[in-house]
């Protein structure tokens, strides 16, 4: 990405990111003054400093860290991280009862000048409340990112909130620029960002980076560039910053047949950056219009209706070509999916490089 070349012209600064995830640890060389905390209520901001896996650490790191002390440096490292823990998989009791639903975080965050949200995981079922928040979040100007899933291999579930319209689904893509055999690919895959072998903390203690992968590191990148483009282009809209991405993402198919596996392509920032003048159209109009409008889709093209029950396990596509599996990277090591019950259902919550999951009360509807 020569990130070096981009930070001639921009580093994100001025330009809040909302982390959405298992909380982020403010403590660590790379995130000293990088963290704004105590933005919105206790209740929201419940331990929202204390990540217990060290996967959110992982993801404001990617985005804003500062490099320091030989740490991790992040894509934006100027941008500032806004903190919040949901509920995820390993949390018990107290914790667990307190950790805020996401659809309230969501909310608050649209309340807020928080321009971008990073959301490094995902579900497959849909929730209401979930929808009508990442509706209100568009309304209000913000931009977000989610992460598409690491289950291709063996469920390639719908995921959600990255299948929400208003938010962009984002794979991960190797060094050579192919998908990873892990990220999931349906209709709602609209860009691909690096998410192979990027250091990522081993765990809870922060006393190492181990090798990761996944689509949650995808997404901290997405977002990170984002923040790049906006703190260049202050006076642009969510949908301009978007377009712009779109525009420059690197393909070799047709700008109106986006690949199922790649969306539009592989996010380029620097495609952006270096063109004071670019024109990234109207501040008005959604670039993804059509994929919103027309919904979900399943691998034969028919609706997929959001449902508040498990997705069910739809075919893999192995005929070959630009947007099979068959051109994929192949190292998976790092990909794991964990079960959990929501209410009266199972359903799969994919969380990052290494899976986590999401817990969460299933709503009725």
């Amino acid at each position: 990405m020569k990130a070096n070349e981009m930070w001639k012209v921009s580093t994100g600064k001025g330009v809040k990111v909302a982390v959405i995830d298992t909380g982020v640890n403010p403590d660590t060389p790379s995130l000293n003054g990088q963290v704004i905390a105590g933005e919105t209520s206790e209740s929201l901001g419940y331990k929202a400093t204390e990540d217990f896996v060290g996967h959110g650490t992982t993801m404001a790191e990617l985005i804003a860290g500062t490099g320091t002390r030989g740490a991790l440096k992040g894509l934006a490292p100027e941008a500032k991280i806004v903190p919040y823990r949901v509920a995820m998989h390993g949390l018990t009791g107290t914790e667990k009862e307190k950790a805020p639903d996401l659809a309230k975080v969501i909310r608050a965050v649209a309340d807020s000048d928080v321009k971008i949200i990073n959301m490094s995981f995902g579900a497959s079922i849909s929730d209401p409340g979930d929808l009508e928040a990442v509706k209100y979040a568009h309304s209000k100007g913000k931009l977000m990112f989610a992460s598409t899933g690491n289950d291709a291999e063996e469920n390639n579930f719908i995921g959600y909130p990255a299948a929400y319209p208003y938010v962009v689904g984002v794979a991960a893509s190797g060094k050579s620029g192919k998908v990873g055999k892990f990220s999931e690919h349906g209709n709602y895959v609209d860009l691909a960002a690096p998410g192979l072998d990027v250091p990522a903390w081993c765990d809870e203690t922060f006393r190492t980076y181990c090798t990761g992968e996944g689509t949650s590191i995808a997404t901290a990148i997405a977002s990170a560039s984002a923040a790049l483009v906006w703190s260049a282009h202050p006076g642009w809209t969510a949908n301009q910053v978007l377009a712009s991405l779109i525009d420059t993402a690197g393909r070799d198919w047709a700008r109106d047949d986006p690949s199922t596996y790649l969306g539009y392509g592989l996010i380029r920032p620097r495609k952006v950056l270096e063109k004071k003048d670019f024109n990234p159209g109207a501040s008005d109009t959604d670039p993804l219009a059509r994929e919103n409008v027309t919904g979900v889709l399943d691998e034969s093209g028919n609706p997929v209706a959001a449902s508040t029950s498990p997705s069910p396990k739809p075919s893999k596509d192995t005929s070959g070509g630009q947007n099979s599996t068959a051109a994929s990277d192949t190292d998976t090591s790092g990909n794991t999916t964990l079960w959990v019950t929501l209410g009266a259902a199972a359903a799969v919550l994919v969380i990052g490089g290494g899976a986590f999951a999401v817990i969460r009360s299933r709503r009725r509807a």
